[in-house]
């Protein structure tokens, strides 16, 4: 006997895709300022693996992530909706629907912060790179991507969370 695979959709509405059930990775006091924010993994619902896609929408007082860079992995955002401001350690720059940016592993930390009165939506697109850390400029917390695909948080010393 064998167990049939489901069948993969070729096309779906993003709205129609379920929110992620869990706000966020990171672990408390960092957990909360998520909550905030929330994520459609489209990607996921077609096998992708190699790359995440999300939808991703931040109420009023939302943020995208803490302000971090990653070792290894790049990262894409395009504005859909609302006016999130983008924050990097040296600069801060209000973006508007149209807008994008990306980033490099040697370029600055950088967020997405929403200090409106109304909703910001945004895809982001973020490569899933082997060995990958995340360093967090303003926060004691550092973050390892493990083979097993998940994030393995400490402080910055090496204590775990």
């Amino acid at each position: 006997m064998t167990k049939e695979t489901p069948a993969r959709p070729i096309a779906v509405a993003a709205k129609d895709i379920a929110p992620r059930g869990k706000a966020s990775n990171y672990p408390e006091p960092f957990f909360s300022r998520m909550s905030g924010r929330e994520k459609r993994q489209l990607g996921d619902v077609f096998g992708l693996t190699t790359f995440g896609v999300n939808l991703t929408r931040l109420v009023p007082g939302g943020e995208s992530a803490l302000l971090h860079r990653h070792s290894k992995q790049q990262e894409f955002i395009y504005i859909l909706e609302g006016n999130p401001t983008l924050v990097t350690e040296d600069a801060e720059t209000l973006l508007e629907p149209g807008f994008c940016a990306g980033f490099t592993p040697d370029g600055p930390a950088h967020q997405l912060v929403n200090r409106s009165d109304k909703d910001v939506l945004y895809i982001e697109i973020g490569d899933r790179v082997s060995g990958d850390e995340g360093s967090y400029p303003k926060d004691d917390l550092q973050a390892e991507l493990g083979a097993d695909g998940k994030w393995l948080f400490t402080h910055k010393d090496g204590r775990p969370y």
